[in-house]
């Protein structure tokens, strides 16, 4: 499940995306609050004490890493416009591969999927996290006529990039001595994506009921697993 949840959460909102075209922002803004509120609490309850309580003694402090996660993540989407939080917008024709958004993608993509090899849970978190955005970031290059081919390809590498992550972490040795601080990085990026979903999911910034109702589902299915 690792590695089949994360995999198939993308070529479902793929499928979603071409089959039925949704045009109810509202319902994906309501989706995506969940999924936020949903991967921040699985942060926040597993991730984050498990790196405090195997922290190495003389190592750099986890906190340093985490905030490297986050100035990583703020990185990234200057290249990927913010894709990863369902923060795509223009209308525009797209004539080739948007290379920049694509590495961007792909490279946070890869790196959410090192902690699930030992937070298995993780993997529901993610596939939830990655369902609307793929059908956001599908809906986008289909009004911008990206070329089918290259959208599947997009796609495709971009559902394979998690499981991959999870692969390598459970594969290489070197990757699981260092295990709490590729995670601490990990966290940092999950704080600044989860929590930035929550807010930029709201018009203006405001929160209403259904929001409200959404983040609170998203907490306590994540007290649950």
């Amino acid at each position: 499940m690792n590695y089949i949840l994360p995999l198939l959460s993308v070529l479902l909102g793929y499928a979603i995306a071409l089959g039925i075209k949704p045009k109810d922002k509202q319902n994906l803004k309501l989706l995506l609050a969940f999924s936020g509120s949903f991967l921040l609490s699985l942060t926040v309850m597993h991730l984050l004490p498990d790196v405090y309580i195997h922290q190495l003694e003389g190592s750099l402090n986890t906190g340093v890493y985490i905030m490297m996660g986050i100035l990583f993540q703020i990185i990234l989407e200057f290249f990927s416009k913010g894709a990863e939080h369902g923060h795509v917008h223009g209308h525009d024709k797209i004539t080739q591969m948007p290379w920049l958004l694509f590495i961007s993608l792909c490279i946070h993509a890869l790196l959410e999927g090192f902690p699930v090899a030992h937070h298995h849970n993780l993997a529901y978190g993610i596939a939830i996290h990655h369902l609307p955005i793929a059908i956001i970031l599908t809906t986008f290059f289909l009004n911008a006529q990206l070329n089918k081919t290259a959208l599947m390809l997009f796609m495709l590498t971009f559902a394979l990039m998690t499981p991959l992550g999870t692969l390598l972490s459970d594969s290489l040795p070197i990757l699981n001595q260092y295990y709490s601080q590729i995670t601490a990085v990990v966290i940092g990026i999950l704080f600044h994506i989860a929590s930035t979903i929550i807010f930029e999911s709201s018009e203006g910034h405001k929160f209403n009921i259904a929001k409200i109702s959404m983040i609170i589902l998203g907490i306590v299915l994540a007290c649950i697993v």
